[in-house]
């Protein structure tokens, strides 16, 4: 007869962890990720406070101490297909970001770099709290048509669509410049989070999500599953992921499958392995062997 389990509560995501194994432990890489990115944000900030420029510029294009040049990816695929050829230094900037996402870790960008990754979280962590868990039904391919339709109307009207209303430059831009016109923008995504679809944003419309996924596709680090039998369906970390679909063929697949996430939907945010209360999971590489590939 097989085993019964017990879900845990979505409220409660991470309380078995944190008992089990220690504060730190539940939430080592998340604290890890904040620190990434207020520090990212205060590297922007160096020039206006400290009138020593670190990163000048913004999220779509920046110079690391005025000699790495750092370019959106998006952006720059925006200016190709209107027909503009970019300055040599956007187009270099552009590669230096798309060869180290491509080698690190799919969509490292989204949970370790990117300032709006924040509110989404905390969309998600009041949303669990709350206990709202009606959630409009969206397809996660969405934001693959969304990032075609930014190219197709980009190459049809000659300018850079997605700027206009782009929520991590905007986002960006209200820290070094003490910007508040675009706020709304980011409230609205905080909302539609919060009451409408579960990580609707990050995981079903963003277009520069859609773009990292397909950058880190074959990246090298990966979420490995340790090993299956030390599951007790506590769903915690479908909780806690913003993509839980990646999870679903480590965690119950067959015995052939692979246990590593190799799925590019995966953000490689480490939550969980923070939450898991069974040391389930652990950061790796895609090309390391699994030993214990037996069905729970």
């Amino acid at each position: 007869m097989a085993e019964k389990y017990t879900p845990n509560k979505p409220k409660d995501a991470g309380l078995e962890a944190r008992q089990k194994l220690g504060w730190w432990h539940a939430y080592r890489f998340l604290i890890l990720r904040r620190i990434s990115q207020l520090s990212i944000i205060l590297m922007f900030l160096s020039g206006p406070i400290w009138q020593f420029w670190i990163l000048k510029g913004n999220y779509s294009s920046s110079m690391l101490l005025d000699t790495v040049p750092f370019t959106d990816p998006l952006i720059t695929a925006e200016s190709l297909v209107t027909g503009y050829l970019p300055e040599i230094t956007t187009i270099i900037g552009a590669l230096v970001i798309v060869i180290f996402y491509a080698i690190v870790a799919s969509k490292a960008f989204c949970s370790w770099v990117c300032p709006m990754n924040m509110v989404t979280d905390a969309a998600a962590w009041l949303r669990r709290k709350l206990g709202i868990r009606q959630s409009l039904k969206i397809s996660r391919q969405l934001r693959y048509v969304v990032l075609a339709m930014i190219l197709v109307g980009s190459a049809i009207t000659g300018t850079l669509l997605w700027e206009w209303i782009n929520p991590v430059a905007a986002f960006g831009r209200m820290f070094v410049f003490g910007t508040g016109a675009t706020l709304w923008l980011v409230a609205v995504i905080f909302l539609f989070d919060l009451l409408v679809a579960e990580h609707g944003w990050c995981g079903h419309l963003c277009p520069i999500g859609a773009m990292y996924g397909v950058i880190g596709a074959k990246s090298l680090i990966k979420i490995n599953v340790i090993d299956r039998n030390r599951c007790d369906r506590c769903m915690d970390c479908y909780n806690v992921c913003p993509e839980p679909q990646v999870l679903r063929l480590p965690l119950h697949g067959d015995a052939e499958d692979s246990q590593i996430v190799l799925a590019k939907d995966c953000i490689t945010c480490g939550r969980c392995i923070d939450v898991c209360p069974e040391n389930v999971f652990t950061f790796g590489s895609r090309f390391e062997k699994q030993v214990k590939i037996k069905n729970i």
